[in-house]
């Protein structure tokens, strides 16, 4: 049995990711975040949403940041799951100097199966997730049809789509092997 479909056995879990770059060659770091996960043991990335590019929020001298969200399957916890994404973002040069400043890559752990946890390292469901249309919008993409916050999703992402203050945009897509991926324009 190859890594990928092991995953179709009970221990694997379903999470949803976030994923945001401003700096350099954004696209190349989005597709290099989901590349280096799908390569690490236990995780394996099923789908990927369009890619947006969307107007910073927090810190707004800065550039555009294109955004995107991928489904996984894993057999890890969340907070493993959350280490192996910080040690992505460290290895793709992200820098943590301001908050909410420019990046190379940026990855948040949005959903887990359920899961709610609130610790000092990682809060789930993502906080601030549902105030975000850069976050939404390309969720509501790979988010499981049956997956309980579906409504919840979509209602705030009409309510922040209809306030207009995230600026978004459809960029392009990636291209992932997987039948329910995107396909490239």
């Amino acid at each position: 049995m190859d890594r990928k479909s092991a995953f179709a056995a009970p221990g694997g879990k379903r999470a949803y990711i976030a994923l945001g770059s401003n700096l350099g060659d954004r696209e190349a770091y989005l597709r290099e975040a989901l590349r280096r996960l799908d390569a690490r043991d236990g995780i394996a990335i099923d789908r990927v949403s369009a890619v947006y590019e969307t107007d910073p929020v927090g810190y707004t001298d800065q550039p555009k940041f294109l955004n995107m969200a991928a489904a996984l399957t894993t057999e890890r916890s969340p907070l493993d799951l959350l280490r192996e994404m910080l040690d992505v973002e460290r290895e793709l040069g992200r820098v943590r100097d301001i908050r909410y400043g420019p990046r190379t890559i940026d990855l948040d752990l949005l959903l887990m199966d359920g899961v709610e946890l609130e610790t000092e390292e990682l809060t789930l469901p993502h906080p601030r997730m549902m105030e975000r249309a850069f976050v939404l919008v390309p969720l509501l993409e790979v988010l499981d049809g049956h997956a309980p916050e579906r409504r919840a999703v979509e209602a705030a992402a009409r309510s922040a789509l209809s306030q207009g203050k995230d600026g978004i945009a459809r960029w392009t897509t990636i291209t992932w092997p997987c039948a329910s991926a995107h396909s490239e324009n």
